[in-house]
């Protein structure tokens, strides 16, 4: 019979971790599923391993090849796939026991063509959030699509997915040769996809590996898998210039801040910066001026000093950048005109070093942080206390404004200062007549002339605080916030 899922899973020296992989894969709740099982020329005991499983459990599926790659192996295993749906998982990795069958319900319920998931990040036995697809997952959506939605633009692997079979034959989806063979496939889904669905829930752990052969993510500082790399983000920006132009912004402000930090990291170690310096000028002439031009004020900087070969300097820079654990300030300059540049290396220095003063400006990266510590009803007023600051900066909010919105109405506050950063007011309820059940706080902040606005949040919260008014009556104002 014509299995539900085909998980397809290429095998290259893992033998250390293959176990762990594939005893996730037997324990899935879904169990109406084949492994297609591709050992890439292995010469450890992974084979072995992989065989046993094979004549153990009549799910599982071992073929075998000599050592092409990830990219042919997953190939060759699609092959072999008869499943309805398929999947990928790498054969380090693990999956949580309930996640192919919370991806396919969720596609037999919705109709769309892929979904997807978060990621945890396994690192030496613990399990933490994958830093790539943070951002992603945060706001679980059923039928968007990578133009909608175009924080998609960071889910770029194919292993937290399920696609539907005849989607991807229909689209020709095939994966390349290389090392990052399944970065232009991730992106090629979803810009092909008539509707996507996205869940929340962690659905597949990434391993970091700590023992056996390093991982091809784990070398991604030597010189070829560079090479590879600016490949695969040719490829990208190439299908994405053609089929979604709108998304290489997004595409390349992603480049910037991930897959760089690995040519940094080359170019802090070498011993001769030549070719590493020549790979760095391809890297950012493939990439669009505007996003090199919009890049954060410390990338930006590192982005100069490599155009400049000043590799000393920017090796001074990134140690500055791992030392800043606590954030790194912006400063204000300027009588007349306040300009905002960020306190990094050479800030100092950098009209002897020729370095352009907009190459450190950091305005746009202020930010006004105000939260909500406490609130207190007397029995005939309410009392707000919190802390409101500009992010990354030193100084004094001179003046601040406070107001309560239900979305239609604007009831201003009168503002107590308390101490650098306190901010203290007092609401009676009597003002809010009228008005909604629900009131946000609106802070307005000035310091030297630059003046932001934001909500406050709950605490340490991310989530905005809010002022519930329960029952609509002045004696229901009792009830605690």
């Amino acid at each position: 019979m014509i299995p539900l899922l085909s998980v397809v899973v290429p095998v290259y020296n893992v033998e250390p971790y293959i176990t762990e992989c594939l005893k996730s894969l037997a324990a899935q709740t879904l169990d109406d599923i084949e492994v297609v099982l591709v050992d890439d020329g292995s010469s450890d005991g992974s084979r072995r391993i992989a065989e046993d499983f094979a004549a153990q459990d009549d799910r599982f599926v071992l073929l075998g090849q000599r050592n092409l790659g990830p990219g042919p192996a997953r190939n060759a295993g699609l092959r072999q796939a008869r499943g309805t749906y398929l999947a990928f998982a790498d054969s380090d990795d693990v999956v949580p026991p309930d996640a192919y069958r919370r991806l396919v319900d969720t596609l037999a319920e919705t109709g769309s063509d892929l979904a997807c998931g978060a990621v945890g990040r396994l690192v030496d036995g613990v399990l933490e959030e994958s830093t790539l697809h943070e951002k992603a997952f945060r706001r679980p959506e059923l039928c968007t699509h990578i133009t909608d939605k175009q924080v998609l633009v960071r889910d770029r692997t194919v292993w937290n997915k399920v696609y539907r079979r005849d989607f991807w034959e229909r689209g020709g989806l095939a994966f390349a040769p290389g090392i990052y063979e399944d970065v232009p496939v991730a992106m090629q889904a979803h810009v092909l996809a008539t509707s996507v669905d996205m869940i929340g829930d962690v659905v597949y752990h990434w391993r970091k590996r700590d023992a056996g052969e390093t991982s091809i993510t784990q070398r991604r500082a030597e010189l070829p898998n560079l090479y590879e790399r600016l490949a695969a983000i040719r490829s990208v920006r190439a299908f994405l210039d053609e089929r979604a132009p709108e998304l290489l912004d997004g595409f390349d402000a992603l480049v910037l801040e991930k897959d760089i930090i690995f040519l940094f990291q080359a170019l802090e170690a070498c011993e001769e910066s030549g070719p590493l310096l020549q790979l760095a000028d391809a890297w950012l002439t493939t990439l669009s001026p505007r996003a090199l031009a919009t890049a954060p004020s410390l990338r930006r900087l590192e982005l100069h000093l490599i155009r400049r070969g000043m590799v000393d300097e920017l090796r001074q820079v990134r140690e500055f950048r791992r030392a800043c654990e606590d954030g790194t300030r912006i400063v204000p300059r300027g009588r007349r005109t306040t300009n905002w540049y960020g306190d990094y290396p050479f800030f100092r220095k950098r009209r002897r070093l020729r370095i352009p003063d907009e190459v450190f400006d950091a305005r746009d990266e202020v930010r006004l942080v105000a939260r909500v510590e406490e609130c207190t009803w007397t029995g005939a007023e309410y009392h707000l206390r919190g802390q409101v600051a500009f992010h990354r900066v030193d100084r004094k909010v001179s003046k601040v404004d406070l107001w309560l919105s239900d979305g239609r109405r604007r009831v201003p506050l009168e503002v107590r200062r308390t101490g650098r950063h306190g901010m203290a007011a007092t609401v009676d309820p009597e003002r809010l007549q009228g008005g909604g059940p629900s009131w946000r706080l609106q802070v307005r902040g000035e310091v030297r002339g630059l003046v932001l606005k934001s909500w406050a949040r709950d605490g340490d919260a991310n989530s905005a605080w809010r002022l519930s008014v329960p029952g609509w009556s002045r004696s229901g104002m009792d009830m605690p916030q």
